[in-house]
């Protein structure tokens, strides 16, 4: 399978958007202290960070 660019940045983009979700899960699940809030805004960090990989396929 040949990966061009927006093949590698799709899967970057899909990555990204389960490790925030993963990351948004362990702090609203498994951390009730000040770092859960911690642990959700990285997740949301990683979502602008995929909506940036999303934006860039066919443009680099």
């Amino acid at each position: 399978m040949a990966m061009n660019k927006n093949t590698v940045l799709s899967w970057a983009t899909w990555i990204m958007i389960f490790v925030g979700l993963g990351l948004i899960a362990l702090g609203a699940f498994r951390y009730d202290e000040i770092a859960g809030w911690g642990f959700a805004a990285v997740g949301f960090g990683f979502f602008a960070i995929a909506w940036v990989f999303n934006a860039l396929k066919g443009r680099v």
